[in-house]
């Protein structure tokens, strides 16, 4: 670069007007000027300087790919130009005298180029002329060495294929992608009657079967050819796999459903094997938040998630004391001047999300849980289509809950079907609610504790840390802010649904709702919702309570009408099963009572039985079936153990012995019979 030259920096061409030491001074066409530093301007990704190429490293790995006989003659080539343009072979800095014919200050440009054609022809090179060394000339100045080596057009991969064939086996491909995988024979035939219907029958020809395999190899994506498994494009990261870093928690949190693998007692008493959602912190590997339900994993359920993962874990009563988070190894004092609902916690970490990283499940990108996290301020971020590496973390705990917990819980099913059992449904001792007190004792007792892998402290790169003392390792750097969460919060994560107020209440799936603060709102619209109808929000978990928003802004719990006669949390799928099994043969207000009753029959027999030789939490399975209600005749009296009678006369103490008819209570940790006079006198 010198005094005068033209450069393009930023885009836009300027003239090198002097140069002051270690500053450039330079003139745009519009006259403006510009002082830059030399080395800001050489650095700039857009500076070159114009008519002058600029130096490049020779690509000796390419060069190694090209053949000898074509590497030696460019090779030569480059000796020849640099003889042309600098009367030396060697180029300008190396040593000797050029011939006369090659003297740049006797001879010109055109002379030196006829000199160098006629010695080139004399050596017995084909078809050299000054033309060509012209052109050879420029293809080094714009290529370098590269740019002698004979270019040849590339072949195609589906060599001399029909174009016509080819679309057809790209459309074969496109019509199977997503389908259970079948043969190249099959593939061979969808192929041809695609060619019949586009081009008509026999106009073209389908290839050999060789020739059509070796087409579909070139064609087929390597993850979606028909030899491979139909799972292999889902199961094998497409692009490059890069671990998920956070370096914070909360910062990257991924949330996931799936079936756990143990089977369950439902709530009508049926064996079920019930979904679980779980929350992973991806800085320190904790389950965050663990929701079991029955069946339908809901929206309100993945909302509910965030607040729960948000909010301390409260210690279960009958936990040891070592599961609080006071004998963790936190800095527990300091936390709680922070938070004073940690005070009960339980020792898990309390995080609140920047990101939760989803799977595209219409639970977690419905609206619901949408508004859920725009509410609480949370990132979502879904995951890529066929990418399962994106939720690995999540992905590989679930596989480790199976192993670790699971296993361990009677009713397991086992990973797959040849390694499940004969009577899996008969062994289920455990009603949902039971499994998520066990499962929330063993993420506390059993998870939180146990050292992972892929956590590692700098100051300690060989020590694997348990997700506790991560997180109390991080507390350091990225301290703690609690999210203040009221029970009126939960509320507002519920499901909202429309319903007008009529003279007899709330009608929601032939169930009624009625209360005397609806009272000055009966048959009137809403002013503010849609149609005139209320915004009533609705727990499907708990269908005994709707909540309804009055024009006073806040949400009022409105009960069921028959809520007495249910004294257990009632979800929407037992009520529909409820609604299917028993058929309307009264009128409205009768027919719902019929149901309320039915109802309550279904909850008492699905409540788990304390046995003798039951572990503490244990239930009888679904055959344990008992009479709730009624007087005692004699064919009851015959079938002997499903008496209540019986039954109180031969309840085990805590150390397991009859106490030959005196009075019991159950013992602590044990689900006993639910008893409606003993729970009247606490009312």
């Amino acid at each position: 670069m010198s005094l005068g030259a033209y450069v393009t920096f930023e885009g836009r061409a300027w003239q090198v007007a002097a140069v002051a030491g270690a500053s450039v001074r330079l003139v745009d066409e519009d006259g403006q000027t510009a002082s830059v530093l030399a080395s800001f301007l050489f650095a700039d990704p857009t500076f070159a300087v114009v008519d002058s190429p600029a130096p490049g490293v020779v690509p000796w790995g390419l060069m190694e790919s090209v053949p000898v006989r074509e590497r030696e003659r460019a090779l030569a080539w480059q000796r020849h130009i640099r003889e042309i343009e600098t009367g030396l072979p060697g180029g300008p800095a190396s040593s000797g005298m050029p011939r006369p014919e090659y003297d740049p200050e006797r001879k010109s440009m055109a002379e030196r180029e006829q000199a160098k054609a006629d010695e080139l022809a004399q050596l017995g090179w084909p078809q050299v002329s000054r033309a060509t060394v012209r052109r050879m000339r420029a293809r080094y100045h714009a290529g370098g060495l590269m740019g002698l080596i004979p270019q040849r057009k590339p072949s195609r991969a589906t060599g001399r294929a029909d174009e016509r064939v080819v679309a057809a086996v790209l459309e074969a491909l496109r019509r199977q992608r997503g389908r259970s995988k079948g043969t190249l024979k099959g593939l061979r035939q969808l192929a041809g009657q695609i060619l019949a219907d586009t081009h008509g029958p026999g106009v073209v020809k389908v290839p050999a079967p060789s020739t059509f395999n070796r087409l579909v190899r070139v064609l087929a994506d390597p993850l979606e050819h028909p030899g491979r498994p139909a799972r292999t494009a889902t199961t094998t990261p497409v692009r490059p796999f890069t671990p998920t870093v956070a370096l914070r928690p909360g910062e990257l949190v991924q949330v996931d459903t799936t079936r756990l693998d143990v089977m369950a007692v439902g709530e009508d008493g049926r064996a079920v094997r019930p979904e679980l959602t779980i929350a992973l912190d991806v800085a320190t590997r904790s389950v965050v938040a663990a929701v079991l339900r029955e069946e339908g994993t809901k929206a309100v359920d993945a909302a509910l998630l965030l607040a729960e993962m948000a909010v301390p874990h409260p210690a279960r009563p009958g936990w040891p004391v070592h599961l609080h988070l006071a004998h963790a190894a936190v800095p527990y004092d300091r936390l709680l001047a922070l938070d004073a609902r940690l005070e009960q916690a339980a020792a898990r970490p309390v995080v609140v999300p920047e990101t939760i990283v989803i799977d595209r499940g219409a639970i977690f990108v419905s609206a619901a849980f949408l508004a859920a996290c725009e509410t609480l301020g949370v990132s979502v971020q879904p995951a890529p289509p066929r990418s399962p590496a994106a939720k690995g973390a999540v992905e590989r705990t679930f596989g480790s809950i199976n192993s670790l917990f699971a296993q361990h819980v009677a009713g397991y099913t086992g990973s797959h079907v040849l390694a499940r059992g004969e009577e899996v449904q008969g062994e289920a001792r455990f009603i949902v609610a039971q499994l998520q007190e066990l499962l929330d004792e063993w993420v506390t007792a059993c998870w939180q504790h146990r050292p992972h892998d892929g956590l590692r402290h700098p100051v300690l790169p060989k020590k694997a840390l348990a997700p506790n003392e991560m997180w109390s390792a991080l507390l350091g750097t990225s301290g703690y802010v609690p999210l203040p969460l009221t029970g009126a919060d939960y509320l507002e994560l519920l499901p909202v649904r429309f319903h007008p107020i009529t003279g007899r209440g709330i009608r929601i799936n032939y169930r009624t709702y009625d209360h005397a603060v609806l009272n000055e709102h009966r048959g009137r619209p809403c002013p503010a919702g849609p149609g005139g109808k209320w915004e009533v929000h609705l727990n499907p978990h708990d269908v005994r309570q709707v909540y309804i928003r009055l024009p006073d802004g806040r949400l009022h719990e409105i009960p069921w009408i028959h809520r007495d006669h249910v004294h257990a949390p009632m979800s929407e799928t037992v009520w529909r099963n409820i609604r299917a099994a028993l058929g309307r043969r009264a009128g409205r207000e009768r027919h719902e009572a019929d149901l309320a009753e039915a109802a309550d029959h279904v909850l008492r027999r699905a409540r788990p039985l304390p046995g003798p030789g039951a572990p503490a939490a244990a239930a009888a399975g679904p055959a344990a079936v008992t009479s709730t209600a009624g007087p005692q005749t004699a064919d009851d009296d015959a079938q002997g153990e499903d008496s209540l009678d019986v039954l109180e006369a031969h309840f085990p103490d805590a150390d397991g012995h009859s106490d030959g008819g005196e009075e019991l209570s159950a013992p602590v940790g044990r689900y006993a019979l639910y008893d409606a006079f003993e729970e009247a006198e606490h009312w």
